[in-house]
Order: C-alpha cells, then structure tokens, then sequence
C-alpha cells in the first residue's frame, strides 16, 4: 500500500503542475538546453502585451555551461503543432515549441545546475509561477532559484542481470535544489535526493536506494575573466557531465544518479569551454551518509571548440588513479592507473548527421602495462519534409579487450564514469569494455508530443578470454579459455515518450536481447527481456 500511496502522490503532483496556466506566443531565439534524446533546441519567447520595458541586468547573466549533443542524436520538429498532450487536448496549438530549458522526454542528463532561466527575465516574456522560482531577485545583486523533480518507474525484468531471475519492482526518486548567486561573482547550489526501491525480487543494485543524501553541494567562486568571459572554480560535490558522455557522465537512468567530491576549474568562452577538474567518486550508501571513494583519485582537462552552431569538436585528457584492489569472476580490474587521450568531432549540415570519436588508454594495472583504446563513428541522415520528422543513423562502436587475461599487457579498454545505457542499450547489459557494436538507431515524431525511437544492436566481444563487462565496467560472463565463443547477441530496444505537458512526461519501453553463443555457453541462456514505464514530473 506505501508504494500505491507514494504514486498517487507523485501523479497528484504532475496533473496540479500540468494545470498550471502557461501564456503561449512565441519567437523564435531560445537558449540552449540538451535533451535525451539530445536534440536541437528550439524554445518560444512569451510576450507581453504590456508596453516594452527596460532589458533587465540578469538576462545576460550568470552564464552557465551548454549542454553538447549526445551521440546518435535527434533533430525536433518545428514550426505550428501540439507541442504537450495537454496542448493537444486543450486545441491550443503553438506557433513553436514553448521555451523551456527542460526536455520534452523524461530522461534529462544534464545537471539541473545548469539550467538556463535566463529567459525569464526578458521584459517580453510572461513566465508562470513555477518559472518565476527560478528568477527570484532579492534586491538588485542577490538571486535565488529553486525547483526539483519526482519519478516513478515500473521495472519488469526477465532473465535479470543474466541471473537467470525475474525481478519486477518500482523506482521512485525525488530531487529539490536551491541555487542562491550574489551577482556573477559567487554562488552556493544544494541539492537534495532521496530515492527508493520496493518489492525487488532480487537484492537491490546499488544504485537504486539512496534514502536522503545530497546530490550536489558546492561553492563557486568567479576569479576573472577573459575577453568579458567568466572563468569559475568549484568546490564540493558535483555532478559532472562532458562531452558525450561516452566516459564523463551524470548517468540520469540511475535512481541515485552519479556524483563527485573535488575541485573544478572552468572557463565559458562563446566560441571555447575549457574544464580542469580532480574529484573523488561519491559511493551511495542506502543508510548512512554518501562518502567519497579516496582509493581513487580522477581528473582531467576537457576543451571542446564550437567552430559554428550545431557543430562542436572536443579533445581531453583523463587521469584515473584506483588503488582498490578487485577481482570480480576470476579477472583482477584493479588497482589500475589510467591516462586517456580522446578528441569528438559532432554536428549536422544540410540533413547530414555525424558524430566520431576516439580515445588511447595507456597506463599499468599492478606490475602489468596498460594499452587499450575505444573508437566510436555515426553517421545520419535527417529528413525534415517527411511525414513524422525521421532522423535515422547507423553508428559503430568499439572498445578493446585482452587476449591474455590476468598475465602480461592489459588491453581492456577502462570506460571511466560513462552513460552507457544510452549507448549500448536500455538492458544495460554491456558496457565499453571488450565490446563490438554495430547498430541502428530511428527517432520517428507521430505528433509533436510523442516520440518514437527504435535501436537494433549487434554485440559481440573483442576479445573472446576476456569477460563480457555490463555498464558499470563490472565482470558479468567471463570465458577465459575462449571456448564459450565472441557472439554476446542483438539487442532491439524501442520505447515511446509521451510529452504530457510542460514539466510532466509519460516513457514507455520494451526491451529484449537474443542472447548469443556467449550468452547460452556461460551461464543461464534464457534471452533477457526488459519492459518498463515511467511517469517524470519537474517543476
């Protein structure tokens, strides 16, 4: 009975913030958001139908990071339409997509932190009560922002985690920020979680319970700036999302999501971002506080160039030092030290889509050196005058694995902190370690509010003695003799996201993968399924 009450409650929730009234003319130069799917960004700007006024001193004001595309990305649909179910319903329809610096889909990677609501100061907008918890001035140099997010998702699991089980059970997840800056100059963000499991069939995954911890707590602190533009230092705990997301990400598909202790060091140019930064890994602890892991030690140079709009190129350095000392199913993963070099191109132009990177891993585990690297290259196709606004890729994918496990050179590719489950598929069953990927992806719009997408991967290992690793880099099947073969399966993941209103998204999706000979020669054969449902409501 809670979990029925703790869900009448959250859809309570969502319908009182999808009634909320909303004015609906629009222009058409929004900030940018990201999304997931990642996408290009188009807003609306409200206006007023009072007379002009002065611009106001904050629209410019505090600048915050832009969130890049992910990879394998959508293009939204534009123009006159429905943009909410409730828009549909109502018969109100929009002239352009509203603005807003949230996602019309119930998954958002990026940190809140770096919402943009800078628009809702603009003299021509009119912005609803929630929008105006964001912007609230306290005189003319102080501002306060606040505003959070609530989910449930029902998981139905065949053949879970490969243990040969099924476990069906509910996530339920809450999240309340406040952000307070005085002017450009200093700020001081905190941000609450508490997050729950019930009725698992099998032992909670660690990152499904977290009962009340902080997600970020941190300090800013502008030092200068270069050509008008700020430079920041961080300290505290952090959400740290770059780049793709291939090894640097926030990881939104967990109930706890993934956070860091450290340092951070930024500079946010108009056409250069520059990020220095060392952290420890925050380990969730159910009960107690969340404690960082100091047997390792991250950091790392990030720069990404933004040579025009929708094109971005990224080159970094990251340093991963972990003195803990783990065997999981017969192969040694740690202590490891790792230096890694990886540079993305992504962008579009005229319909054509693309998306390539690469990175070298040098380093040692134990006595033993380390030489691995991944590789990944997209390539779509966008096509905006058919029905339902198709964007279509195929892509590759690879990272290397060791042919001589637990003796001489390590060659498994180490993923760092990535967002795989976007990448490799919603069964997270495979991770980029010792993996090959060929895979398609299709993004379909029946109605502007509705999204359809649809993958089809093609696994198979690198290397057949090392173990087939899951997206937490974790040791699931392991044939170190090579005799269980290389082919893990095909995996079709296809979901449909129902954008109810502004701030309130309905995501439904099945997954299945038609396990290999990998798969049925190590352990319980039976192919995984996945079906699950998922209401998501932010304010």
């Amino acid at each position: 009975m809670g979990t029925f009450r703790r869900l009448r409650h959250i859809l309570a929730l969502g319908v009182t913030l999808a009634l909320l009234p909303t004015t609906v003319t629009h222009a058409q130069d929004p900030p940018k958001a990201a999304l997931l799917p990642p996408a290009e960004v188009v807003d609306d700007v409200n206006t007023k139908p009072a007379a002009e006024q002065p611009r106001s001193a904050w629209l410019d004001t505090p600048i915050l990071h832009f969130s890049p595309r992910l990879g394998n990305f959508a293009i939204l649909p534009k123009g006159p339409g429905y943009y909410s179910g409730l828009d549909w319903l109502r018969g109100n329809e929009l002239e352009a997509p509203p603005k807003s610096p949230f996602p019309a889909f119930a998954l958002m990677h990026p940190p809140f932190f770096d919402n943009d609501y800078r628009f809702v100061d603009d003299p021509k907008y009119n912005p609803d009560f929630l929008e105006r918890m964001h912007r609230i001035h306290c005189g003319h140099n102080w501002l306060f922002a606040t505003g959070g997010q609530a989910w449930w998702r029902h998981m139905h699991e065949f053949n879970s985690r490969l243990s040969g089980n099924t476990n069906d059970y509910d996530l339920l997840r809450a999240r309340l920020y406040g952000d307070v800056w005085y002017r450009d100059q200093f700020r001081i963000y905190a941000e609450f979680i508490t997050a729950g499991s019930v009725s698992q069939d099998l032992p909670p995954a660690k990152i499904d319970e977290n009962r009340a911890d902080m997600l970020n707590l941190f300090v800013d602190v502008k030092l200068g700036e270069i050509d008008s533009r700020p430079i920041y230092l961080r300290v505290g705990r952090q959400e740290l999302n770059k780049g793709s997301t291939r090894l640097i990400s926030s990881l939104d598909w967990a109930n706890t999501r993934r956070t860091f202790e450290g340092v951070r060091g930024f500079y946010l140019g108009e056409k250069l971002d520059i990020d220095l930064f060392w952290v420890q890994p925050v380990l969730v602890d159910p009960i107690r506080y969340d404690y960082a892991d100091h047997n390792q030690n991250w950091g790392g140079a990030y720069a990404t160039y933004k040579p025009q709009k929708g094109q971005m190129m990224d080159l970094y350095y990251l340093y991963l030092d972990n003195h803990n000392n783990t065997t999981t199913r017969g192969l040694v993963t740690a202590p490891t030290l790792t230096h890694t070099l990886g540079t993305r191109y992504v962008g579009d132009k005229h319909g054509f889509l693309w998306d390539f990177e690469a990175a070298m891993q040098l380093g040692q585990r134990g006595p033993a050196p380390i030489t691995a690297g991944m590789a990944s290259a997209g390539v779509g196709y966008h096509a905006a005058n058919l029905p339902m606004n198709p964007t279509v890729w195929a892509c590759y994918d690879w990272a290397s694995g060791d042919q001589t496990p637990n003796a001489g050179a390590y060659n498994t590719f180490n993923q760092q902190f990535p967002f795989g489950h976007y990448y490799f598929g919603f069964l997270d069953l495979v991770g980029r370690q010792n993996i090959s990927d060929w895979s398609m992806h299709l993004y379909l719009y029946p109605t502007k509010w509705i999204t359809f997408n649809g993958q089809y991967h093609f696994f198979s290992l690198d290397a057949s003695r090392d173990a087939l690793y899951n997206a937490a880099g974790v040791p699931i099947r392991t044939s170190l003799n090579g005799s269980a073969g290389g082919v893990v399966g095909q995996e079709l993941d296809v979901y449909l996201n129902f954008h109810l209103s502004k701030r309130t998204d309905l995501l439904v999706g099945y997954s299945k993968l038609n396990a290999g000979e990998f798969i049925s020669n190590t352990g319980p054969g039976r192919s995984p399924e996945l079906f699950y449902l998922m209401y998501n409501v932010r304010w």
